[in-house]
């Protein structure tokens, strides 16, 4: 089933391998728009390597993350190899949760770290780390997603508004990133550089 969305016309696979630590976007362009250029502009400013899948703007197709398998893309096998640590994104837009980043994944240690960092970042938003109180369908638990094959990984789950998304940031101008979007791209780079 991912070899038939990576085969899809106008659908991008990106692969860079650069540090041992990793960015991940699988539902990047227009399904979750904004995760893939967050993962990119982190992995730049840290000098990590980066993996997303990008739709294009007629396309909207959810593959849940775990049937994102590796061994139907070289480019993932490669990245998953490649890198010790991932920070996978991906927009939510739940309601209720407008304000809210979910931090899942099944290394609990690794997400109560980078969610202190957020807190820190971003005081405006709430970090959710405890899995209990994250809905079931965004924890990132699941042992075949990608994020969970890594050897240290984290699934970060981003409202709209802290990609830069909705009527709050209409004002900016194409390419400029809203001060949110700005903290949440400086401290993924920081815990990067810093693992």
């Amino acid at each position: 089933m991912f070899a038939e969305l990576l085969g899809t016309p106008g659908v991008e696979e990106r692969v860079e391998l650069r540090s041992r630590v990793g960015f991940m976007a699988l539902h990047g362009g227009s399904l979750e728009r904004r995760t893939a250029e967050v993962a990119a502009l982190a992995a730049t400013c840290a000098g990590a390597s980066l993996y997303a899948v990008l739709q294009p703007e007629d396309l909207r197709w959810h593959l849940p993350s775990h049937l994102a398998d590796p061994a139907e893309s070289d480019a993932l096998r490669a990245f998953l190899a490649h890198c010790d640590m991932v920070f996978s994104l991906h927009g939510h837009g739940r309601d209720g949760y407008w304000t809210t980043l979910l931090v899942g994944g099944t290394d609990r240690a690794l997400a109560a770290t980078v969610a202190t960092a957020l807190r820190a970042a971003l005081p405006e938003y709430d970090i959710v780390d405890d899995v209990a109180t994250i809905p079931v369908a965004l924890r990132g638990l699941h042992p075949a997603n990608p994020v969970n094959l890594a050897r240290r990984g984290v699934q970060i789950e981003l409202p709209p508004r802290v990609r830069g998304l909705g009527p709050r940031w209409r004002h900016l101008a194409d390419g400029e990133l809203a001060p949110p979007t700005r903290a949440l791209v400086d401290t993924l780079a920081t815990l990067a550089r810093a693992s």
